[in-house]
């Protein structure tokens, strides 16, 4: 790992350190951004070992600061859900970039990093896919089971299809060989039959 792409995921990580929500890891309490940037590195690492810095970096910062911007503070209902989702790809990318410039990063390799974060141009641009499906891997192996028992099993189904719709041929392989939960499995299933 070269420095400045070093230094940028430090920088991540501080601002991520003042997420007020945080888990558990072993004996140590960890902020929950901290813990979904490891997580997302980890992962993208095991789908794709020739990534670029700005795949990266929009990897590890692909909820940076997410907490700022509370779903709650937004219009109940699609419409609202849709408005923050596009202001949190915007917040990310804006961070991101700032965090990048700060790291030493060229003006393109920022832009393209912010192309990619925002998940610009999905399906045709392979970087933005890779980010697509790298969330939604980690989405299935780490907070699949929580989501799963605080919603209808339609709700899940339907958010498993919506999920996988989104996911490219190379993500529906790495998720077909995650290692769920029984009834986590069962849902999968059914979602994709």
């Amino acid at each position: 790992m070269n420095n400045k792409l070093q230094q940028c995921m430090i920088l991540i990580d501080q601002a991520n350190n003042a997420d007020p929500n945080k888990t558990m890891v072993g004996d140590e309490l960890i902020s929950n951004e901290v813990l979904y940037s490891q997580r997302m590195l980890l992962t993208l690492n095991a789908f794709d070992l020739t990534a670029s810095d700005p795949l990266i970096l929009a990897c590890y910062a692909q909820h940076v600061c997410r907490w700022v911007l509370a779903r709650r503070d937004f219009p109940a209902g699609l419409e609202g859900y849709l408005t923050w989702r596009k202001e949190l790809a915007k917040s990310h990318a804006k961070i991101l970039g700032d965090i990048m410039v700060q790291g030493g990063y060229s003006d393109d390799i920022v832009s393209r990093a912010q192309h990619i974060i925002q998940k610009r141009k999905l399906k045709s641009d392979a970087d933005s896919q890779t980010l697509e499906d790298v969330s939604c891997l980690v989405f299935l192996n780490y907070y699949f089971e929580t989501f799963a028992t605080k919603h209808s099993e339609q709700r899940v189904v339907d958010i498993v299809q919506k999920t996988w719709a989104k996911m490219s041929e190379k993500g529906h392989q790495a998720a077909l060989e995650l290692t769920l939960l029984p009834h986590l499995q069962a849902l999968v299933s059914k979602a994709l039959s």
